[in-house]
């Protein structure tokens, strides 16, 4: 079981970072905005390009740089605008209806945006499938591997649902219109600061 905890230690240490995909999913469960669904989502993405880097496909992205660069700029777009949405901002008091009224979110919108914060930023696939899928690599076997990637995966899995939870938990401390109004100035910054970072790394990879 050593491949096993090797994979979900050095997936700790690289999801724990303040990002994207972390800010979402923590709004989600701030405001009870399908958030299960969303932890869902995060994980299964995570859980299929941790299983592809064990599988050997960050070869891919070494042949195709191209394929790098084209995430790169979608994610810094997306990110750029989505920061922007949140600067502009200006949440309210959450009556027992208006929380009613965020679970009518269309799924159909859940999943086009949790899908975003999960797929369009190159440095998911720099940690999931280039990082872990090239350490597995020092495993001789498809089993080491595979155990090695399970327990990537499982960190995964826990981390998401776990922060999403959590969240949730916080969400009636907080269901305060200054303080959420702080938390999507903050959010906007952050996202704003790393369409930057990103727009920087692209820049670098042309």
């Amino acid at each position: 079981m050593e491949q096993f905890f090797e994979g979900f230690f050095l997936q700790a240490s690289l999801i724990l970072a303040l990002g994207a995909q972390n800010i979402f999913v923590l709004e989600s469960g701030l405001q009870k905005r399908r958030h299960i669904l969303v932890a869902t989502l995060c994980s299964l993405c995570d859980i299929l390009l941790i299983s592809l880097g064990v599988l050997g496909a960050a070869s891919l992205f070494v042949q195709y740089p191209w394929l790098k660069i084209s995430f790169g700029v979608l994610g810094v777009g997306f990110l750029a605008y989505y920061g922007m949405l949140k600067l502009r901002e200006k949440p309210e008091f959450q009556s027992p209806e208006k929380k009613e009224n965020l679970l009518l979110v269309p799924i159909g919108v859940i999943v086009l945006q949790t899908m975003a914060f999960s797929l369009l930023n190159p440095h998911v696939y720099l940690d999931t499938v280039i990082l872990i899928g090239g350490y597995s690599a020092k495993f001789s076997s498809l089993f080491e591997r595979s155990l090695f990637g399970a327990g990537a995966s499982l960190f995964s899995l826990i981390w998401f649902f776990g922060l999403s939870i959590c969240a949730a938990a916080l969400g009636r401390y907080l269901n305060n219109a200054r303080v959420m109004r702080v938390i999507s100035l903050l959010s906007g910054i952050i996202l704003l600061a790393l369409a930057g970072k990103l727009g920087m790394d692209v820049w670098h990879w042309i």
